[in-house]
């Protein structure tokens, strides 16, 4: 498990997100990528998230319901939701998590 915390620590009410992937599979690697780029451009300063390598951690991806790589949660703020794929689409992405989109950045 890794964990990425912007400096000064989470505020209340940062993103928080939980990223299973398959640890050096391509789509995991871009999945990663991916979220890392669009957390940095859409929230620079209220983000977290936790990668779950489901190589290491079967058994947890499993009591969570995750069968497929990579998959993220959006675990806060609320309502949860996921969605799967590389996360290549942004624009997709943020709206299959109900996130605030920011043209102006």
């Amino acid at each position: 498990m890794s964990e990425h915390v912007p400096a000064g620590g989470p505020a209340n009410g940062a993103y928080v997100f939980r990223l299973y992937l398959a640890a050096g599979a391509p789509n995991s690697v871009r999945a990663l990528a991916n979220l890392y780029a669009i957390c940095h451009k859409h929230f620079p300063k209220c983000h977290r998230i936790e990668v779950i390598d489901v190589l290491k951690e079967p058994l947890r991806a499993l009591a969570e319901a995750i069968f497929v790589t990579p998959t993220v949660v959006k675990i806060s703020p609320a309502p949860e939701q996921q969605i799967i794929g590389d996360l290549s689409e942004e624009d997709k992405v943020l709206s299959a998590l109900g996130l605030p989109q920011n043209d102006n950045v």
